[in-house]
């Protein structure tokens, strides 16, 4: 870490814990009596509050978005690239709020926490959670924070889907709706890998039915593969080939030497699951994967997007990536098309880019000024809403 911080970024930031006192009942009918949320938040909020930009996470996100939590981090914040003064979300112009999801490993109620019905950890006892779920609960949090409507909701992948759920969900509490690489539900194939991942983590003898915390162990082993198999997905074929292509990283296929064999992507896969599972809660992974699963924003409208988005009352902005094939720009063209059907305001952006689904978090030249184009669009408009007032 340099001894000092970039001029673009957020600079050092503290995340914040809310603990709410109000029963929320999840869509499985469980009620959470009490719970935390964690987040971040970059930037000031204006007088009238016009201009708060809502970031929903992906599957393995969290609260830290931008910035650094000490002198001594290594990364920035997951979205770094995208938040901090002069950046896409600007915090120049709005104040950010990033929260970890309910059932997350990153400080707010979930898995991990203690049950206080049994004052164990739930472990596998957590409730099943939706995606309405995530957002009722930031909802509750844009209330305490005075937020009564957002000038933007922005989210890339599953972070999209909460986008999505939001603007049907509470319409006139947004602006802008921004989707990064998402869909409207999952394909078959998605479900099929986020089960081999989660059959990965069972299959742990250290898994323990779920109950690993009681007895001091974690299933690394199963978490890792599991990682190892998200990992794989989120890449493309260009991206692994171009970082790794087939060098080696020990041995030798000279004859006459019987010395193991490494190639470099082993050796990168092994070090992201470990890496991974140091970090992260299995049954935290489980949970959220199935919310991930389960998500269907048509489902409740006679499996019909258009009568599903003719909900909304906000603006959208919609990205997809050419080479994602976890999300691909084909599912993105099926909310655009949706939500022409529906005759709501839409701007959508596809990306030429080589590097799969984690393109949404990398640094990219057309990305960067399509995205900070349209949020200057919001910009102006939370601008016009403070003129008002």
């Amino acid at each position: 870490m340099p001894d000092t911080l970039p001029d673009d970024s957020v600079g050092l930031v503290t995340p914040q814990t809310l603990e709410f006192t109000e029963p929320l009942t999840l869509a499985c009918g469980t009620t959470l009596e009490r719970y935390e949320l964690v987040y971040e938040t970059y930037g000031t909020l204006n007088d009238d509050r016009s201009n708060a930009v809502l970031i929903c996470h992906a599957l393995s996100g969290n609260h830290h978005a931008a910035g650094y939590h000490s002198m001594d981090d290594r990364k920035p914040g997951w979205w770094d690239n995208y938040i901090g003064p002069g950046k896409a979300i600007d915090t120049n112009k709005f104040f950010v709020v990033c929260p970890n999801n309910l059932g997350g490993c990153s400080g707010s109620t979930g898995p991990r926490s203690t049950n206080p019905a049994t004052g164990k950890p739930w472990g596998p006892d957590f409730p099943m959670l939706r995606v309405r779920d995530w957002v009722e609960s930031q909802a509750r949090l844009s209330d305490a924070l005075g937020i009564e409507r957002w000038a933007a909701i922005v989210g890339g992948s599953l972070g999209g889907m909460q986008v999505m759920r939001w603007a049907l969900e509470y319409p006139d509490r947004l602006g802008h709706a921004v989707v990064i690489a998402s869909a409207m539900k999952l394909s078959a194939q998605n479900i099929a890998f986020n089960e081999t991942a989660r059959q990965a983590i069972m299959s742990d003898p250290n898994f323990l039915d779920g109950r690993y915390l009681e007895h001091n162990t974690l299933p690394r082993s199963g978490l890792a593969v599991a990682r190892m198999i998200g990992h794989i997905t989120y890449l493309s074929d260009h991206a692994m080939g171009e970082k790794f292509g087939r060098e080696l990283r020990s041995g030798s296929f000279v004859r006459g030497q019987h010395d193991p064999v490494e190639f470099q992507v082993e050796s990168y896969l092994r070090y992201q699951g470990d890496s991974f599972a140091n970090n992260f809660d299995a049954n935290s992974y489980i949970l959220i994967t199935r919310a991930l699963d389960y998500f269907d924003l048509a489902r409740e409208y006679d499996d019909d997007p258009v009568q599903a988005f003719a909900e909304a009352r906000c603006r959208f902005f919609v990205v997809s990536f050419s080479s994602d094939w976890r999300f691909s720009p084909q599912r993105s063209r099926e909310i655009v098309d949706a939500l022409l059907g529906a005759r709501q305001p839409v701007t959508y952006t596809a990306i030429d880019s080589p590097y799969g689904h984690d393109a949404f978090l990398l640094p990219s030249e057309r990305y960067r000024e399509a995205f900070t184009r349209y949020m200057a669009g919001v910009a102006r408009d939370a601008q016009r809403q403070e003129t008002k007032a």
